[in-house]
């Protein structure tokens, strides 16, 4: 079987599959099987008996919606990579929008000191570190399995990564805060039927479901971040495309410039907010 034949075979395995992107998928996993970049599979590759029978393995996991990155250990994220598997949240792409929102404003910041909440692989956590120099970045995580994917993320770069509660969260840092981001858990309860097998079968339960209209963490950000931040420092929340007036109506009391964004697929995305000076 040639390369563009084994390639075609999985896409069509993936489609029959329902995952969402199949010739994509069957090109990544070709590529992390080979070490060869996808754009040149079709030149450089001839995989050999082993590879074919390790292709075959993974595009039979894909098939079954293990999540594209735990097949291959890793997730891209802005300009960095994670490492990823069972027992921590995959970062998606629309999550880099905030994560720029994010890096934008500790960049406008002498000294910025910025704070992610639920921070999940560490990904919101590294790309601050890595695009911001001299940023003092602190990062909290609940669950233990993903504080272990977070500690391996963010090991060497300065973070402070902490377990524990993002409810109590940095005691230490109340009112010295220029930045609070944080993508929490906001999925409702009943919302089980409409999430994809990926995220509802493979991602931790603690980073998905979030009280009956799923706005019980993005409440408690709201809280943790008016308690951390300084007058006239900021607060960023990735939220569900269909909490794009409830979202922002959590900090509609006593925030101002409350403002919802749209992600790269132009929905509802994230809010944010300024602590009033």
């Amino acid at each position: 079987m040639t390369t563009r034949a084994l390639l075609s075979d999985a896409e069509n395995r993936l489609a029959e599959a329902g995952v969402a992107s199949p010739r994509v998928d069957a090109e990544l996993l070709l590529a992390h099987v080979t070490g060869v970049p996808r754009s040149l599979l079709l030149v450089a590759v001839r995989p050999n008996d082993l590879q074919r029978r390790s292709y075959d393995a993974l595009v039979e996991a894909r098939a079954r919606r293990v999540p594209l990155q735990h097949l291959t250990g890793s997730a891209a994220f802005r300009y960095v990579d994670v490492e990823v598997g069972p027992g921590v949240f995959v970062p998606r792409p629309e999550t880099e929008v905030l994560a720029g929102w994010a890096i934008e404003h500790a960049a406008l910041t002498d000294d910025p000191v910025v704070v992610d909440l639920c921070t999940g692989s560490g990904a919101i956590a590294l790309s601050i570190v890595h695009e911001v120099p001299g940023a003092h970045v602190h990062a909290v995580e609940l669950d233990e399995p993903a504080f272990g994917w977070a500690q391996r993320n963010l090991a060497g770069t300065g973070v402070d990564l902490r377990l524990g509660d993002a409810a109590d969260a940095f005691p230490d840092l109340d009112g010295h805060v220029d930045v609070v981001v944080s993508n929490p858990p906001y999925i409702p309860l009943d919302a089980w039927e409409s999430v994809a097998p990926e995220v509802r079968d493979h991602d931790p339960a603690l980073a998905l479901w979030s009280g009956d209209d799923g706005l019980d963490a993005i409440r408690m950000i709201e809280a943790t971040a008016w308690r951390l931040l300084k007058p006239g420092g900021v607060v960023g929340v990735e939220h569900a495309d269909a909490q794009g007036e409830s979202a922002p109506g959590v900090f509609g009391a006593r925030w101002a410039d409350v403002r919802d964004h749209a992600d790269l697929s132009n929905r509802p995305r994230f809010v944010t907010a300024r602590k009033p000076a």
